[in-house]
């Protein structure tokens, strides 16, 4: 079995730039194996792992739970983190440079990291969250300082159908002068989906617009969900 930097490197990068660029996300299957997803739930219930739990109903984000890592992070995570960002960051930086905003980003994960605690944003976001029967998610954006990444990651480890009903990963996309689009998915255990923070760039008649878009969950009917949501950039707390 090919460890995740290699699983994650034999992946079609060119089609996950040309899905980004048209369409803000793109799904990548068969990241982890089924013992990986299985390890991140059991996990989930670790002490000394998570730095925060949040309950949604608390917050009004919505009905269910997630916990954000505390560094170090487990080296699977790591490996993700820093494997993808490097194949997301030139995308970003094309993306500043149609919409004209005076923004690069490094080519290694590290360095966005620095940035990130130049500012005072040293706290993970690395999240595992967890839904039950009734749970779902709000629609938002994950922007937490100064220093944000446009894309971010979400892993699938529970397989719908079987683990869970419903829980559909929402998108959607505000479209300058016309009504809102949304994109519904169901990814598979182990695949991971790649979509925009909190916009992407659309050619229009003169030039590149933004299109604001925010990710949710639809309610679960029944069983249980969990995913492992990558977000790039830290956090103040």
């Amino acid at each position: 079995m090919k460890n995740i930097v290699e699983r994650l490197q034999g992946k079609d990068w060119q089609q996950v730039t040309s899905n980004m660029h048209e369409q803000g996300y793109a799904l990548v299957s068969g990241v982890l194996t089924p013992k990986e997803c299985d390890e991140l739930i059991t996990a989930y219930n670790a002490d000394n792992t998570y730095r925060k739990t949040i309950s949604m109903e608390r917050y009004r984000f919505g009905a269910g739970e997630y916990k954000y890592f505390r560094y170090p992070l487990p080296a699977l995570i790591t490996q993700i983190r820093e494997t993808v960002y490097s194949h997301l960051a030139p995308i970003a930086n094309k993306w500043m440079e149609v919409l004209q905003i005076e923004q690069q980003f490094p080519a290694t994960h590290e360095e966005l990291k620095q940035r990130c605690q130049e500012k005072g944003q040293d706290k993970p976001t690395i999240l595992i969250l967890k839904y039950g029967s009734g749970g779902f998610n709000t629609l938002h954006q994950d922007l937490y300082g100064d220093v944000w990444f446009p894309m971010q990651a979400v892993l699938f480890l529970n397989e719908p159908g079987e683990d869970y009903t419903g829980g559909e990963f929402v998108l959607t996309e505000q479209i300058p002068r016309a009504q809102s689009k949304a994109n519904v998915l169901q990814p598979k255990r182990g695949d991971m989906l790649l979509f925009t923070t909190n916009f992407r760039p659309a050619k229009g008649s003169r030039g590149y617009y933004r299109v604001n878009m925010k990710h949710g969950v639809s309610p679960l009917h029944s069983g249980h969900r969990h995913t492992l949501g990558i977000i790039f950039h830290d956090a103040l707390s």
